[in-house]
């Protein structure tokens, strides 16, 4: 494979398999909010962190409903941009997640151990991920970068 026909792959858009992905992604959280949203509008008599948790994941739905539809819309190469993106979607949701678990620990004046440990985990797991997409990220720009200033 010649450098050429390397740069010319870097500069595709996504593939058919990774906007399939994608539109997969949009439906799910399109989705998982509007049951969210569907329950919370027909259950009257709900409590109050019931409905701030329901809200929290019609949010998280509607995100990542919105990052599927940027994904499949950009024409453009992205460079792994949609990985990065969605890992820090995935910090957010985990953030989210840690506020409301600290919430409910601090009304309840007791400290759940199983509670902490997913919070540590899933934090864990999000953190690696943003760090492994803009590594990811990053190599790829660099091997453009090397590829494009090659001599002729």
């Amino acid at each position: 494979m010649t450098p050429e026909e390397v740069v010319e792959q870097l500069e595709q858009p996504l593939s058919l398999r990774r906007r399939v992905g994608y539109v997969i992604v949009a439906l799910a959280g399109l989705l998982g909010s509007g049951v969210v949203g569907l329950l919370w509008a027909t259950e009257p008599g709900l409590p109050p962190r019931t409905k701030v948790a329901f809200a929290v994941l019609v949010a998280i739905g509607v995100g990542w409903a919105t990052f599927g539809t940027w994904a499949v819309t950009r024409r453009a190469p992205l460079f792994a941009r949609d990985r990065v993106v969605a890992a820090w979607l995935g910090i957010v949701a985990w953030l989210l997640f840690t506020v409301g678990a600290l919430v409910i620990t601090t009304l309840r004046h007791r400290v759940e151990p199983e509670l902490l440990l997913v919070v540590l985990v899933l934090g864990g797991v999000a953190v690696v991920g943003l760090r492994a997409a803009r590594r990811n990220r990053a190599a790829l720009l660099r091997r453009r970068e090397q590829l494009s200033r090659r001599p002729e």
